[in-house]
């Protein structure tokens, strides 16, 4: 554990700066900095605290995600893992994929998970597996593919999952292909079939040109 204070200023900047200047009270004491520390920082206003056992660096500049960095630290388990993944539309937004712009953000956590998330948020339950997450600068989020079936289950308007796919299938995130699972769930397994159905017809008709 650092023993002077730079050595605890460095260790605690070195972290921060992976979370957008964000931090928790765990991660604070793990860089050397005591209980009663914390107390003083806050008081003299180095440290923000933006909720329960999470804080901020207060000279630390913005960044556009900081406020998904901030539910991912919210979510942390007592491990110090998060247990949110971006999901739904703000992970379709961050692929660049359609041109959704999601007013609240979207995260999916496990069926077991109890914390209650209270505003600026939309919270799904769900199983999420290793392959279907990619880690980001200080968060999780669900990859092009997961989010497509995510976003196919539930109520994004037809026009918008059509642009959604086309724009993974342009940007090389997944082939048509991918969408062959027997695993996907069958509501949105129709809507991504018929879509597709649209996309190859298409292709054919411009093949005829």
């Amino acid at each position: 554990m650092p023993r002077t204070d730079l050595d605890r200023k460095d260790k605690l900047f070195e972290i921060a700066s992976g979370q957008a200047g964000y931090f928790t009270a765990k991660q604070a004491f793990q860089s050397g900095y005591s209980y009663r520390l914390h107390h003083y920082h806050k008081s003299q206003g180095s440290w923000i605290e933006i909720d329960r056992g999470i804080f901020r660096l207060a000279n630390y500049p913005n960044s556009p995600n900081e406020d998904i960095v901030r539910w991912s630290l919210w979510s942390f388990n007592r491990e110090g893992f998060p247990q949110a993944i971006i999901s739904h539309e703000t992970a379709l937004s961050l692929h660049e994929m359609s041109d959704v712009m999601p007013a609240h953000i979207h995260f999916t956590i496990p069926p077991t998970f109890r914390k209650k998330a209270e505003g600026g948020c939309i919270v799904h339950k769900g199983k999420i597996s290793d392959k279907e997450i990619e880690k980001r600068q200080g968060f999780y989020i669900t990859t092009p593919l997961r989010t497509i079936i995510d976003v196919a289950e539930g109520n994004l308007s037809m026009d918008e999952l059509e642009k959604a796919i086309r724009d993974g299938i342009r940007k090389g995130y997944f082939t048509p292909m991918a969408f062959k699972d027997e695993t996907i769930p069958t509501n949105a397994r129709r809507k991504i079939s018929k879509i597709l159905s649209i996309i190859q017809g298409d292709s054919v008709s411009a093949g005829r040109v």
